[in-house]
């Protein structure tokens, strides 16, 4: 199956080129790149969250493989989905589903289903694509959405997929999708925002799921940053670090409504 864009014109430029300078001004330079286990990354308009998502990337010497997981904003599909064959169109040409690794995950997670119905106006992970495929000649993607929530979920999603990358011959790098604090006060989202990074930054899983629901912070991919938690501290990581943050108030200027988002490395 080819996915089609959901969101080309919207959350990103449609035209190649246009989308090509869009993704380079978000970029920055950085002469000596850094392997990772995996980074958090926001997914808003590149507009909005661009250069946070593009600070992060820039850092990062590249994999070809990567498995995204992302929040499931439409409702739709299975609970925990896996577009586990195909391809995706992007402005930029298509990226490769890469099937084997899908099927190693599904195989180890029962409760996660092969599925394209909840990924196809899904934006959260077609909206980091522009940003790979501009510093990699080639993509390849396990795209996940999930709409469970529960600490057990996230955890076993977590370390199925930390022993399928075990034994997988090339690098992989996590990618959990996420945007932090959904329209509060400029002030109280940064506050908020702060006690969630401080978990992220500890690799406490269990403590990012319950410091979001003690603070009810609107961080709509706390399932797939927890799973992605998991996931890493099984691979060995040892640290994490908080490349930039930011409000959409630094862009809009209304300090009333805003989104935050973070963007984070983890080794």
């Amino acid at each position: 199956m080819i996915r089609t864009p959901a969101v080309a014109g919207q959350f990103y430029m449609a035209s190649p080129e246009k989308l090509k300078h869009q993704v380079a001004a978000c970029l920055v330079n950085v002469p000596i790149k850094e392997k990772a286990i995996a980074v958090v990354a926001p997914h808003a308009g590149l507009i909005y969250s661009g250069q946070v998502a593009g600070r992060v990337y820039s850092q990062l010497a590249l994999p070809r493989t990567f498995i995204l997981i992302g929040p499931n904003h439409t409702g739709l599909g299975a609970s925990v989905s896996i577009f586990s064959k195909g391809e995706w169109q992007m402005p930029q040409g298509k990226v490769s589903v890469e099937e084997a690794l899908a099927n190693k995950i599904l195989e180890r997670f029962p409760d996660a289903e092969a599925d394209t119905q909840a990924h196809q106006s899904e934006h959260c992970l077609e909206v980091q694509l522009p940003f790979l495929q501009f510093l990699k000649s080639e993509v390849r993607i396990v795209p996940i959405v999930i709409m469970r929530s529960d600490l057990l979920s996230c955890q076993e999603l977590g370390l199925a997929i930390a022993s399928t990358l075990r034994e997988w011959p090339e690098p992989v790098l996590l990618i959990a999708s996420t945007d932090m604090t959904h329209y509060e006060p400029d002030q109280i989202a940064r506050q908020k925002d702060r006690q969630a990074i401080q978990k992220i930054l500890a690799l406490d899983p269990k403590g990012l799921h319950n410091t979001v629901r003690q603070y009810r912070i609107s961080m709509c991919g706390v399932a797939p940053t927890v799973s992605v938690l998991f996931a890493s501290s099984e691979l060995g990581a040892s640290r994490a670090e908080l490349v930039h943050y930011m409000t959409s108030a630094e862009v809009s200027g209304d300090f009333e409504y805003v989104v935050g988002y973070a963007g984070i490395i983890i080794k």
